[in-house]
């Protein structure tokens, strides 16, 4: 049966299973390039937000005369920031030294690009063993070619990387990136010293990236087809959906599950429309719905993200319904894996920062999302932890090990190196539940 042919079963009939069917070896999630219209200021937010460090520039001071792009990371998060210049001018050659790290830009489509989505992902760069297979392969099996295979070098030759790109879904593409790089992200960026003052937030990688899309199952094909990603988890209209407004989604994996690409569609017939619509017509398309990012201590992220809302950071979704921390204990059967002071201590915790928590047969979840990032109500942040799924301790330690880290005023293992299971708690449907009901609080106002 083909992916077409077939429906969605829901998250309660769904049985997860990995037949390992990537066409190529993909590793991990390498950075998120959004467009802008000034990379500057932008970066400047996203970097009092979420703590991340300016690590590398490509501007007028660099000999970049068509853009200027700034280069944000925390541990293994890459954000990039680029906005073009304007177009009068003719662009000087250089054939010894190319000051234009990427090999493809195009001044005309940018501006096109941020009128139509405004702030937006443009390309989610993923780190595979080969950029030439792995694009020669995705496009023999239907994948649209964006660049084909290049070789990039610094000045000095030292630092080579191969990148290539192909379609995702609207204006966003995949970046595959491999080779031997010194840098933080392309050849020809130049490297910032890094500060001495510690902006960590404790923000390890990249969990997810989630796209939304008019045809959920025109977008999973094309996908499953060209790059082999298996299913992961998937919800329908009646796991998700309100009396308001509702969605299809599945989550998409590579072999080694550290790439998981959840992807939404709109359902029809509601009380209002739905919120994935809303999405698509603000944003003039599909595209990036909001990057999930990873945190080892998401009681302490939270707490300084929530510091820094009043102040040029990032703003979050309204808290869960009333009854939401009263029917978590049983909801989520935590008296099987706590006493009841820790359960009464782990709640108000959460409830103090309106942290939601969901599991599977593996692992919790612990999440919260932002608001939208700019003047649309289009693309957000999530920031999420799991606990569990280790083989080390039992999930009772592990969450009685949680509330007492919740008292801790710094975050002595924020910066640890990442070594979870991925994909750890899976999905949530209750989360999932909830961030609808926020979102659609959000936009009464729409």
């Amino acid at each position: 049966m083909s992916i077409k042919e077939r429906k969605l079963v829901g998250y309660n009939n769904f049985i997860r299973s990995n037949p390992n069917s990537d066409k190529f070896e993909m590793i991990k999630f390498h950075s998120i390039e959004y467009y802008c219209s000034d990379s500057l200021n932008f970066s400047s937010r996203f970097s009092f937000g979420l703590g991340l460090k300016k690590v590398a520039i490509s501007d007028l001071s660099t000999g970049n005369n068509l853009y200027s792009s700034v280069v944000l990371k925390s541990n293994d998060v890459t954000f990039v920031f680029t906005a073009p210049y304007h177009m009068n001018h003719e662009v000087e050659k250089n054939n010894e030294i190319n000051s234009i790290p990427h090999p493809n830009y195009s001044q005309e489509f940018a501006f096109e690009f941020i009128k139509n989505h405004g702030l937006a992902v443009r390309a989610v760069g993923i780190l595979v063993k080969d950029a030439k297979i792995a694009h020669d392969i995705s496009v023999s099996n239907g994948a649209i070619s964006v660049l084909p295979p290049t070789e990039l070098y610094d000045e000095k030759k030292s630092s080579v990387m191969l990148i290539s790109e192909i379609k995702l879904y609207g204006d966003t593409v995949i970046r595959w990136i491999s080779g031997n790089s010194n840098c933080n992200f392309l050849p020809n960026y130049k490297e910032l010293s890094t500060s001495e003052v510690n902006l960590s937030l404790g923000l390890l990688r990249v969990d997810h990236i989630v796209g939304n899309v008019p045809n959920l199952f025109d977008a999973v094909d094309y996908l499953m087809n060209a790059i082999g990603f298996h299913e992961f988890s998937e919800f329908t209209a009646e796991d998700i959906g309100t009396i308001d407004s509702g969605l299809n989604s599945m989550v998409l994996a590579s072999n080694n599950e550290m790439i998981l690409l959840p992807v939404n569609e709109p359902t029809f017939g509601t009380r209002r429309k739905s919120q994935i619509q809303t999405y698509l017509e603000y944003n003039n398309g599909p595209g990036v719905q909001h990057i999930a990012i990873k945190t080892e201590n998401i009681l302490i992220t939270i707490a300084e993200m929530r510091k820094r809302s009043s102040y040029g950071g990032f703003e979050f979704m309204p808290s869960p319904s009333p009854d939401y921390y009263n029917k978590i204990k049983e909801r989520l059967e935590l008296d099987k894996y706590m006493e009841p002071d820790h359960i009464s201590e782990l709640l108000e915790l959460l409830k103090a920062l309106s942290i939601l928590i969901d599991r599977d047969d593996q692992g919790i979840l612990l999440q919260l999302f932002t608001k939208p990032l700019g003047d649309r109500p289009t693309i957000f942040i999530e920031i999420i932890q799991r606990i569990g799924c280790d083989g080390v301790v039992t999930l009772f330690d592990e969450l009685k090990n949680f509330v007492t880290m919740g008292h801790s005023s710094t975050c002595s293992t924020c910066d640890s190196l990442d070594t979870q299971k991925a994909g750890c708690g899976g999905f949530g449907k209750g989360n999932f539940s909830e961030l609808f009901k926020s979102i659609e609080v959000e936009f009464e106002k729409l």
